[in-house]
């Protein structure tokens, strides 16, 4: 019998949940498909590529929205389950409303877990594919910048000619192994300037040493040390590019995590990312609980408008927090991991008292 009743109770659950991923799909096809579709007005695109582009995002989207959807979900299910007396009917089967919170939680937890190591991976391949069209059709080619398995590379314009740039590391507030290339508008390279290692806090480059070799009708040679070099970008805008590592999963996070470094991720950005991952099971259990501690307490019909105000509220809340715990982080209020635990302890703290109180009523 406790079999069935489980049974009943999980699948229930993962079928809300399925039903608000439903609504929160239609709403971020619709609010991204206008901005595809604006992006790609002038290009001379179908319809075709702006909707495959928006099904390529959303996904990745859905999983960063994950602890609002189940929280949503168990305000929805519990809500559901008072009001046509199945919470009542659960308790003469000795079901108490811990028994009930704790099994729906750990059922929210394992679909953390598999979002993590199965469905991750696949969301990180498509949120690169939507990335890499995007910035194929992007108007602005005359400045590019690019991490690969060689390093970084930097495209820019300056008086109407080219700049390229490439560097083997790039890690704060430096540049390694510096090669670049002044191309003029005929296609030749103007000169080509090497240094092992340019400091770029600033948009003024600072090079220590650079060896510069002038190409016209006679090339020559020279060494200079303290040369600068204006550039459009620094170490706080070329590191922004990279802010988001939604494209990398998390099992490359883990295992490439050395090759990601010497690619020019920050150890502190692969860092935050990682806990994020980390604590996305432990956020989705605490999200039932809290759902359950706002929902369960009475069985009048009367106060399902309420229990909504209140979950819209909670999660507006929950978010910015979130957003302020991240911002502490990187301003280095506080460690970022820590910045990335801090509403999950929060979070726990107040459920660790709420659902005590749930359990005897």
């Amino acid at each position: 019998m406790n079999k069935v009743i489980n049974k009943y109770l999980i699948s229930g659950f993962l079928k809300t949940i399925g039903n608000v991923v439903l609504v929160f799909i239609c709403l971020g096809v619709i609010l991204n498909l206008f901005e595809e579709i604006e992006f790609f007005k002038d290009l001379n695109q179908g319809m075709s590529l702006p909707i495959l582009l928006t099904l390529m995002f959303i996904p990745n989207l859905i999983i960063k929205l994950l602890p609002f959807i189940i929280f949503i979900a168990s305000m929805w299910y519990l809500i559901s389950i008072k009001s046509n007396k199945d919470l009542l009917s659960l308790k003469v089967f000795g079901y108490s409303n811990l028994k009930i919170i704790l099994m729906l939680a750990f059922t929210a937890f394992m679909l953390g877990v598999i979002i993590i190591f199965a469905i991750n991976p696949v969301t990180s391949v498509m949120i690169k594919y939507y990335e890499k069209t995007k910035s194929d059709y992007s108007k602005d080619i005359d400045h590019l910048v690019s991490i690969n398995k060689n390093g970084l590379w930097i495209k820019e314009m300056y008086d109407d000619n080219l700049r390229i740039t490439t560097a083997k590391t790039f890690e704060s507030p430096f540049m390694n192994n510096v090669t670049i290339y002044e191309i003029g508008q005929d296609n030749k390279i103007i000169r080509r300037i090497e240094s092992e290692q340019v400091n770029i806090i600033e948009n003024t480059w600072k090079f220590n040493k650079a060896n510069i070799f002038i190409f016209d009708q006679e090339s020559e040679s020279s060494t200079i040390n303290n040369f600068e070099l204006y550039s459009i970008y620094n170490f706080e805008k070329l590191n922004s590019l990279y802010k988001n590592l939604d494209t990398i999963s998390f099992y490359q996070l883990t295992n490439e995590y050395e090759n990601l470094t010497k690619k020019g991720y920050t150890k502190e950005l692969l860092n935050e990312k990682i806990n994020i991952f980390l604590s996305l099971p432990i956020f989705l259990f605490l999200m039932v609980v809290l759902a359950s501690i706002f929902s369960i307490g009475s069985i009048h019909k009367s106060q399902n408008i309420y229990y909504i105000f209140v979950s819209i509220i909670t999660c507006v809340i929950i978010y910015y927090f979130k957003d302020l715990s991240i911002a502490l982080g990187q301003t280095n209020r506080v460690s970022l991991t820590l910045a990335v635990w801090m509403p999950v302890i929060a979070i726990g703290l107040f459920c660790s008292i709420g659902v005590l109180q749930i359990n005897e009523k």
